[in-house]
């Protein structure tokens, strides 16, 4: 009897390099797509920055898709604390202000000179929109891609998160195991049935690693699953987002929808509400796409990115 085949995997178009760059006492990864020195005002550098519980990698498609840009400037992405194959944060707390200054200074280091085209999914979205915000100076052209925020908190809610939070530091976080690589690809295709096998196939090992005993972990910091002890303040983040200068890109895919991750807890009439703050805004949909969009239709968000970048 003949083995079955092998799944097909994806094959990048433009490989990236994967780099490490120490920011503020911890290792990050970085992954390029053409030398950053290569950056000039013509042609900006372009920093892709992932959501919680992904990586870097996460954006290989997108760059792939991208033609006008793609052999014409440098990208890069990276890897948040925590994440990838990027340190864990001392002593596994993760505040959303550190994300900020990591950022920071990996601008300094890569792009102390130029504004960068600043792009972020989902958590990353809200970082870049934060930063933007603080650091105008420092983006060109900004593009969200879903960082939808969280419902606004209550105060009387911070007793008993800080409760929880104390609880769970005295507890060991663990991320379940996967007993192959095909496993981990058959969990990013659970996780979005829109994602192709073949590219599965290629995240699972930048999505993974390997352990002693033979079985495969996710590349996060399991104290990621912490409750966060300090309450989202909406009118803060918001404060923040009227300060952006760049031009903004909003894009969404037709398929999200905020009531499947809080219910009636964060209405869009809300976020509506919040973007309406960003001073100069574009908004886009990509059809047959949900929260991963990126990885849904690469082609289409390349197209909407190159009409907006190259204003």
């Amino acid at each position: 009897m003949n083995a079955p085949a092998a799944p097909s995997i994806y094959g990048p178009r433009r490989p990236h390099d994967s780099d490490f760059l120490t920011l503020r006492g911890l290792r990050h990864h970085l992954l390029r797509w053409g030398p950053t020195a290569s950056a000039s005002p013509q042609k900006p550098l372009l920093v892709l920055l992932h959501g919680w519980m992904d990586v870097g990698a996460s954006f290989q498609f997108l760059v792939d898709a991208l033609s006008a840009l793609n052999d014409e400037r440098p990208i890069l992405a990276m890897d948040w604390r925590g994440f990838g194959l990027s340190d864990n944060a001392p002593g596994s707390n993760y505040w959303f202000p550190d994300y900020l200054a990591d950022l920071d200074a990996l601008l300094d280091q890569i792009s102390p000179e130029l504004p960068v085209d600043l792009l972020g999914h989902s958590m990353g979205g809200n970082v870049v929109m934060s930063y933007a915000g603080v650091r105008p100076e420092r983006v060109r052209r900004l593009i969200n891609l879903e960082g939808f925020g969280l419902p606004e908190a209550k105060p009387e809610q911070a007793p008993g998160r800080l409760a929880t939070w104390l609880k769970e530091l005295k507890e060991a976080p663990q991320l379940r195991p996967y007993a192959s690589l095909d496993a981990v690809a058959q969990r990013l295709i659970k996780t979005n049935p829109r994602l192709s096998p073949d590219k599965a196939a290629w995240l699972a090992p930048h999505w993974s690693r390997q352990q002693a005993d033979g079985s495969w972990q996710l590349l996060a910091d399991p104290a990621h699953k912490r409750a966060n002890p300090i309450l989202y303040r909406k009118d803060e983040i918001v404060a923040g987002w009227k300060l952006i200068t760049a031009p903004t890109l909003w894009v969404e895919g037709d398929a999200s929808d905020l009531s499947q991750f809080w219910g009636d807890r964060y209405p869009r009439a809300d976020f509506e509400a919040r973007l309406s703050a960003v001073p100069r805004l574009d908004k886009q949909m990509i059809r047959a796409a949900g929260h991963m969009l990126h990885h849904d239709q690469p082609e289409a968000l390349a197209r909407c990115l190159e009409d907006f970048l190259l204003q």
